[in-house]
């Protein structure tokens, strides 16, 4: 399978027409229809279902599609670390992020390392840490940051300072909205929606104590805005961290920490021995550095 025929391909599934993308390619659309027709064939599958007007994938195609894309952007990533120079540093830093306070730091960190080094540029994925793992493990993000617990025996890493707090959304009108801080007893009894991950938390499993195996777990997500929408809607109320209360309109859902306090800590991480980019490098430097000042 020769990388020009995986763009070919992909151009065709894009534009979803023969001769729009040999038009698109620059070449004739009977080099292209033999291109594609030795792909099928190499691989042994349809990847198309050739209809009168345009043409779609099939299930064989779709996956080939998804996998297509990886291995283009992770040569084009490669080929522009390849080409950037210490002296004048350039390249790209793909972040892999969940939603959490400590967000802003970062932010921070890429405001003065962005004056050191303008050429460098940035890309940045909000995910769960188990997504973010998968396309690090891919090649396809060089840093996560994540809140902890989760297995770091293949990274180096370097910790935030701040806690992540975990707490409650709810709506603005709720009588619990009154409260300061929410004790275990106060959702004994409500539909809960939960984090994706919350059973691998055991701080949070032993905040709730005796009621844990009672729980009305009404919805998991994986995303925090998303299970705001929930609340919204009266379905329940969503146990989160902090940092994500910053971007709701609080005439609508709230925030409330749990009490007694419960809190994680997040950190910056990387593969062990990976080779790294010159920019990611620098960036890893400048990252221990920042975060080793008191104020961080």
């Amino acid at each position: 399978m020769e990388f020009r025929v995986l763009k070919y391909f992909l151009t065709v599934a894009r534009e979803e027409n023969i001769t729009k993308a040999s038009e698109v390619l620059h070449i004739t659309q009977p080099t292209l229809s033999r291109q594609l027709a030795q792909l099928e064939e190499d691989l042994g599958v349809s990847l198309f279902e050739r209809g009168t007007r345009k043409i779609s994938l099939t299930n064989e195609g779709i996956l080939l599609r998804r996998r297509a894309e990886e291995i283009v952007n992770l040569v084009d990533k490669t080929e522009a670390e390849l080409l950037e120079e210490d002296k004048n540093l350039a390249g790209n830093i793909c972040f892999g992020c969940g939603e959490l306070k400590s967000m802003q730091v970062l932010v921070d960190m890429l405001a003065e390392f962005h004056q050191e080094y303008p050429f460098v540029t940035y890309d940045l994925f909000t995910g769960t840490a188990d997504v973010v793992k998968e396309r690090m493990e891919k090649g396809l993000i060089d840093i996560g940051l994540m809140m902890e617990p989760f297995d770091m025996s293949r990274f180096e890493f370097v910790r935030f300072k701040s806690l992540e707090k975990w707490g409650v959304i709810m709506k603005a009108a709720d009588s619990l909205a009154a409260c300061k801080g929410i004790t275990a007893a106060d959702l004994a009894d409500k539909p809960l929606i939960f984090p994706r991950r919350f059973r691998e938390d055991a701080d949070l499993r032993n905040w709730f104590g005796e009621y844990y195996d009672k729980l009305h777990i009404f919805s998991t997500s994986n995303l925090p805005t998303n299970a705001a929408m929930l609340v919204y809607k009266g379905l329940g109320y969503a146990i989160t961290i902090e940092g994500v209360k910053y971007f709701w309109d609080t005439a609508k859902v709230v925030f409330r920490p749990l009490e007694p306090v419960v809190g994680e800590t997040a950190a910056l991480f990387w593969l062990r021995q990976m080779p790294l980019s010159p920019s990611v490098e620098k960036f890893i430097a400048f990252a221990k550095c920042f975060l080793s000042m008191p104020k961080h």
